[in-house]
């Protein structure tokens, strides 16, 4: 499988990690620690409606705001590996407690919850998507996006986002890089290939999201990066300059 498409824009959004140029740092450092710092408040989100939010979804709703000041997009693709695991984790504490369960929390809860927002906040009847593909789901709305684009569509938000694991799944979650959201538009073209390539048997399989590695190397000046997928395939990703 092997494909082409262009990136307008982007925006990232991280404990600690807050503008472009900080990202940018981030991008050149590859041994760089976990994400820490201060969570700052959204300029863009109304503080009540931002309380109801899980930290994930204010991420990618916040960044997906910021892009849509700047660019009218035809759909939106929400993918997150967790959505909202958060919420689901409380629900299942106060249930298992026999306490009673918040019906906003329960509502809240959804996997689109963060697409809901978005166009709820922004007061804007987009075309959303959300998908969940495991470790894979990045590199699944990059698939669905593509689709898109090759049946007319103009330009396709996509944004990548995961919250905060409740504390009972450390031992089979790797948080060292949560909460974030990347979001990020795209439009048919040829600047960037992506390639679906087999992997070894055995290989290291990166703490990073698809998406922060995405954008690790798509800020980098390296011509060809990778994308890893789990056990079985990777996703190479090359410039075309």
């Amino acid at each position: 499988m092997k494909f082409t498409l262009d990136m307008l824009d982007w925006r990232a959004l991280a404990p600690g990690v807050n503008s472009c140029e900080h990202w940018i740092q981030w991008a050149s450092q590859p041994d760089a620690d976990k994400f820490s710092g201060e969570i700052l408040k959204s300029a863009q989100i109304p503080m009540m409606t931002a309380r109801r939010m899980s930290i994930g979804s204010r991420f990618a709703v916040d960044i997906g705001l910021s892009l849509l000041e700047k660019h009218n997009v035809d759909a939106a693709i929400f993918t997150s590996r967790h959505g909202e695991l958060e919420k689901t984790g409380r629900i299942l504490h106060n249930l298992a407690n026999e306490e009673p369960v918040s019906p906003t929390e329960f509502s809240m809860s959804v996997h689109n919850t963060a697409a809901g927002w978005l166009t709820i906040t922004g007061k804007n009847p987009l075309p959303v998507t959300s998908l969940a593909a495991g470790y894979d789901s990045f590199q699944q709305g990059i698939l669905e996006a593509q689709s898109m684009l090759s049946a007319g569509a103009s330009r396709i938000m996509l944004i990548d986002f995961d919250g905060q694991i409740p504390p009972i799944y450390n031992e089979s979650i790797n948080s060292e890089f949560l909460p974030y959201a990347v979001a990020i538009i795209l439009t048919a073209g040829n600047t960037l290939q992506c390639e679906r390539v087999s992997m070894p048997d055995e290989h290291r399989v990166l703490p990073l999201a698809q998406s922060l590695q995405f954008l690790r190397g798509y800020l980098s000046t390296i011509p060809v990066f990778d994308v890893s997928a789990g056990n079985r395939h990777s996703w190479q990703w090359s410039r075309n300059l």
